[in-house]
């Protein structure tokens, strides 16, 4: 006889309270005067964000002496659709948090003329008498704050992810916002339009991927659970096994742009709105690689290591070694040609992805070693603290640079022949002498690129370093030196930009920068200090993380 499901509340408030707010989000859009819409959006929103985060802090302490909870039990068993609360899940949603914080604020930000970045009515035809009648009355489309928030509630469940079920509702509740959100640029409507609907079809082809291996896996095991008895006893040579975990990990790997997954990311990131582009730049990747961890390694939990037997590693190894050198080895030499910084960050995230991707190999290699001893107990501090650490903390670094760096682009601007400033200049040449005509933001802005380029005394090279330490230590010594050498190719295309920034004489013809309201101005500093703080002393985030 069945009893009544237990549900952890306590380890959902985070979620709750970015779900509640963006469901307060969609009532305002219905019910606040258009006046008074964009304020009560912004405290809204930014309230939601800075409560969660507050939340999982408060989880932090708990988690870290319990180890683990079960959000969701039916007859004292964890219930298909569960969570998990876990140090893989606490961790990667307070690196989210922040993240999307300062995303929010580069999105709420207003040139001094009070036009924002988002169209005045996204509905409306491009260059239609629609769209300009919008744009005389000054409409804004406060839509986005809640559809963020949606996307936001799906990359918090997607770290806590327990079966696949609640991974693919996830994964959907965190994309299709993301969808939408690429067709709301202001300028270059068209661009964005196409860029979203390439998101939209790879997106749907990538989830079928997922859902097909989610089937064969439901084929082999009877559940959807990670932590089923059939993985645990499998020999890896299953060919049900070996298929649904490939399809699952290509579903996933879509999303981080890994190579050959990757064609949208250039596209989507050139034509979304330049606030979008950062925070799908950096949320999408922390949420991604979180269940990427979750699926390779199991929950914080001795008893849910399913899929580390070591002769499936021994068969996904080769599959993953390619995918890691082509990531890595495509994002450097496309970024190298680039001439829009837009897309030659985009070939920048590919990249990283791919040296991220080292340190995902060398858990899943860790894992199947503990499990091949059969010291199944000590799993969850082999695994966390030298692989799931590193990985963490260059996601921290990545995100901040990322947000920051696209929070940039939006106060840089093109100018006409005439005189009148149009959108973001996105062509490199357009930065000469940024340094002198705004030597704050041109500061800024070389502090994310070396944090990119993993120049010392920025987070970004303690990020790599940990990394490629975990891969050194997991066996994967010759994707640590190829990945060291194509970073050193990759500061090529980073340098070009501060070149451009620094040693250039400007051109005010052609691009200036604009004031605004300052919400952007606050989340660029902020991101550029935490950067050289993480860079400077990252042994108390270290330690925190571990």
């Amino acid at each position: 006889m069945s009893s009544n499901p237990v549900i952890n509340w306590v380890a959902l408030t985070p979620i709750l309270i970015v779900l509640g707010a963006a469901v307060i989000g969609v009532l305002v859009e219905a019910f606040v005067p258009e006046r008074y819409r964009r304020n009560t959006q912004l405290v809204v929103s930014f309230l939601a964000v800075a409560g969660a985060f507050v939340a999982v802090i408060a989880q932090w302490k708990k988690v870290g002496d319990l180890g683990y909870a079960v959000v969701l039990k039916l007859n004292e068993q964890a219930a298909v659709g569960t969570l998990f609360e876990d140090r893989l899940a606490i961790v990667f949603q307070a690196i989210v948090l922040p993240c999307a914080l300062f995303a929010l604020l580069i999105a709420a930000d207003r040139t001094a003329t009070g036009e924002g970045a988002f169209a005045a009515s996204a509905a409306t035809q491009p260059g239609s008498s629609e769209e300009r009648e919008a744009n005389r009355l000054g409409a804004e489309q406060t839509e986005v704050f809640p559809l963020m928030l949606f996307s936001i509630a799906g990359m918090l469940a997607f770290a806590m992810s327990g079966d696949f079920l609640t991974m693919f509702i996830s994964l959907e509740v965190l994309s299709l916002p993301l969808y939408v959100l690429c067709a709301t640029a202001r300028r270059r409507r068209a661009l964005s339009q196409e860029a979203a609907l390439k998101y939209f079809l790879l997106g749907a082809f990538s989830s079928a991927f997922f859902l097909m291996g989610v089937a064969l896996l439901y084929g082999f095991s009877g559940g959807f659970n990670l932590w089923n008895r059939a993985y645990l006893e499998a020999s890896g040579q299953e060919l049900l096994l070996i298929a649904g975990t490939t399809l699952v990990l290509i579903g996933l790997l879509f999303k981080v742009g890994a190579v050959p997954f990757h064609s949208w990311v250039p596209d989507a990131y050139q034509g979304a709105p330049t606030p979008v582009t950062g925070f799908m730049a950096a949320g999408t990747k922390i949420a991604v690689f979180a269940a990427v961890l979750r699926l390779l390694g199991g929950a914080d939990n001795s008893n849910t290591i399913g899929w580390s037997a070591v002769s499936l590693y021994e068969t996904l190894k080769p599959v993953l070694w390619i995918i890691v050198i082509a990531t890595i080895l495509v994002g450097t030499v496309l970024g190298i040609v680039q001439r829009d910084i837009k897309r030659m960050l985009a070939y920048s995230a590919i990249s990283h992805a791919g040296f991220l991707l080292i340190g995902v190999t060398a858990f899943f290699g860790a894992n199947a070693a503990v499990v091949s001893a059969t010291l199944r107990g000590q799993m969850s501090e082999v695994g966390f603290a030298a692989n799931i650490v590193p990985i963490a903390f260059y996601l921290l670094s990545y995100g901040l640079a990322s947000v920051g760096a696209f929070g940039v682009i939006t106060l840089v601007r093109d100018r006409d022949e005439a005189g009148n400033i149009l959108g973001e200049a996105t062509a490199i040449d357009h930065w000469k002498g940024l340094g002198k005509t705004n030597p704050v933001l041109a500061v800024c802005m070389t502090v994310f690129l070396l944090s990119f380029a993993g120049i010392p005394l920025t987070s970004g090279f303690i990020g790599k370093f940990v990394v490629f330490a975990a891969g050194v230590s997991g066996g994967q010594t010759v994707l640590v030196v190829f990945a060291v050498l194509a970073s050193a190719a990759t500061a090529f295309f980073y340098f070009r930009v501060i070149l451009n920034m620094f040693f250039r004489q400007p051109d005010p013809a052609t691009s200036v920068t604009v004031a605004s309201e300052g919400y952007a101005g606050v989340a660029i500093i902020a991101c550029a200090a935490l950067t050289i703080v993480l860079g400077i002393l990252p042994g108390p985030v270290l330690g925190l993380l571990s």
